[in-house]
């Protein structure tokens, strides 16, 4: 071949690459709440999981993007892997729509005439429309990309039929087949990109570079392909992204072992049957229905077997997912669609939520010091989960995030943030019990315990899993500051009256001061944890909150500073004046 024919090769396939990202993320974007209403409501039955992965990917022209949206909702608990695995088998037919893509349009039309116009009105609405328009400009700009793309490599394969015949070099034996399947596995790997190895060999064999047969195992070989792109996606991901991946590649090894197996008979039947309809027997329409035919009939053979393979499944992965300083949902192949990114975020943040949950009710229901080495451990694992969450954030950020979820986000982090406030509080409120005695006044201890069990509550409607009822939390948090004012008034007064040691009294001022802030600091979160369910549930706008001051003002509960700092500073002053005498 001459170093023009290379270039153009090389070059329509560039552009045929280009077309693809334009085109899969300019739909992404678009697609935005709707992919996920779909994918989310389409998979209570079989069939309709199968139907939905199907025509989600058949519609943005990427399998990986449909994968990696399944994975999310498996990660977010919005979808059970089951259901993620008939979604696979579905995602499967529905990317040999590309290879339809070509035989309807790209081999019987003027590209030109189709191309061009797409790639300028797309771009008008790039330029011009709003976010959505804007999306949808880029995916229609893409389509003309892809067309314009496979364009040239029409017209190469055209020229190169006449200088190349690879039916000179090919066997009639398994091996010779075998090696055409890596030729295919090899195209879709380094392209990352089954749709371009597929209109690549389709657009070469209407060429007539390559006979059918061989191309009928380049399709197989770009189908075993697609796995590579999920494999190299969930490297160092969490435990459900791995086993969404591993169905993935069991599905595509077992249609493609079947694929090449059958494949002289599938062929020759196919060939049989349209002639029988009087069609004409175009090569590329062909090798489309033989993908399409056999991924069907993967999905039949394995579809008994779903329920076994995803019982299998659950019980590999486990090891990251039981240590709980590892994140469990942030997974990094989300990003790319913002709104399945911060559906992860969210619910790892209810899983620190637990965690810090957790070490407060420990520490406020022994009311002495725990275990300092497990506390200190726990406290790492909180610190690396809200590192975690930033970090998350951050790659969020750095994407094309819709103007809906911009002001989610920062208020996301800020509820990590207070779990990490709490966690310390937690352990210093630890380490400040093991200098307390029991109070002896009955009254006050009564009231202390009293006080503590009320914090107990509060946090644990406001760190749970459920559903969060902010107002409720607002409400308890306006009873515990009372209560909290109460209690200062009465220690102060047990301290003067000489009931209570006066060092006691300080100590035990400083530790319901901590747990007040705790306190204070879980209704915040339960704040915010509502107002960003809220907006993820129902797609309704919430209005960007104001900064918070140095001092951590609660969104809701104004604290009465002068009324909370005197008694402190005076009974301090208390103690230092016994001290002296």
């Amino acid at each position: 071949m001459h170093t023009d024919v290379i270039a153009q090769l090389a070059g329509g396939i560039g552009l045929f690459l280009l077309g693809m990202m334009l085109m899969t993320e300019g739909l992404r974007l678009a697609a935005g709440h709707t992919l996920r209403d779909v994918l989310a409501k389409s998979t209570a039955t079989t069939l309709r999981g199968l139907l939905s992965g199907a025509f989600i990917t058949a519609l943005v022209q990427a399998s990986g993007a449909v994968t990696v949206a399944t994975i999310g909702f498996v990660n977010a608990g919005l979808m059970q892997l089951k259901q993620a695995v008939t979604i696979i088998y579905g995602s499967n037919v529905g990317t040999t729509m590309t290879a339809w893509l070509v035989v309807a349009i790209g081999l019987e039309f003027d590209i030109e005439a189709l191309a061009l116009p797409m790639v300028a009105l797309g771009m008008v609405l790039k330029l011009v429309g709003n976010q959505t328009k804007a999306a949808l400009g880029e995916a229609l700009a893409g389509f003309g990309v892809f067309f314009l793309g496979l364009n040239i490599l029409q017209s190469t394969f055209g020229d190169m039929s006449a200088q190349v015949n690879l039916a000179e070099y090919a066997g009639d034996g398994w091996a010779s087949r075998l090696i055409f399947v890596g030729i295919g596995f090899g195209l879709t790997f380094l392209m990352q990109s089954s749709s371009a190895a597929m209109a690549l060999t389709l657009t070469a064999a209407a060429g007539g570079v390559v006979p059918l047969a061989d191309a009928a195992c380049i399709v197989i070989g770009a189908n075993v392909g697609t796995t590579s792109t999920a494999v190299l996606a969930t490297l160092g991901a969490t435990a459900n992204a791995r086993r969404v991946a591993a169905a993935h590649v069991v599905f595509n090894l077992v249609t493609g072992v079947v694929a090449f197996l059958i494949m002289p008979w599938l062929l020759q039947g196919l060939l049989w049957g349209t002639q029988a309809l009087g069609g004409d027997q175009d090569i590329a329409a062909i090798l489309a229905l033989f993908h399409t035919c056999f991924n069907i009939l993967g999905i039949l053979l394995l579809l008994p077997f779903t329920t076994p393979l995803v019982n299998a499944l659950e019980k590999r992965f486990c090891s990251r997912e039981d240590d709980q300083a590892r994140p469990r949902y942030l997974d990094d192949t989300l990003v790319k669609t913002p709104v399945l990114a911060m559906h992860a975020l969210l619910k790892e943040l209810d899983r620190i939520g637990e965690h810090t949950q957790r070490m407060i009710i420990s520490i406020l229901s022994a009311e002495g010091r725990g275990n300092e080495q497990i506390l200190l451990q726990e406290q790492e694992s909180l610190q690396r989960l809200v590192v975690a969450v930033g970090e998350f954030g951050s790659h969020i950020q750095r994407e094309h995030l819709p103007e809906s979820l911009d002001h989610l986000l920062p208020e996301a982090l800020r509820i990590s943030r207070y779990y990490q406030e709490m966690g310390e509080l937690a352990l210093q409120l630890s380490r400040q019990q093991a200098e307390l005695k029991a109070i002896e006044v009955q009254d006050l201890a009564k009231q202390v315990a009293s006080y503590r069990s009320a914090v107990v509550d509060l946090v644990e409607a406001a760190l749970g899993i459920q559903e969060i009822d902010a107002d409720a939390c607002t409400q308890a948090l306006q009873g515990l500051q009372k209560e909290y004012q109460s209690l200062k008034s009465a220690l102060l007064k047990a301290g003067v009256t000489e009931q209570v040691a006066v060092r006691q009294m300080v100590l035990h001022l400083d530790v319901l001061s901590d747990i007040r802030r705790m306190s204070e600091q879980a209704q915040k979160s339960a704040s915010y944890r509502a107002r960003v369910a809220r907006y993820m549930r129902e797609e309704i706008p919430v209005p960007v909150s104001e900064e918070e001051t140095s001092s951590e003002k609660s969104p809701v509960v104004e604290e009465e500073k002068e009324s909370q700092s005197t008694p402190e500073d005076l009974a301090r002053k208390l103690a230092e004046h016994t001290e002296k005498t």
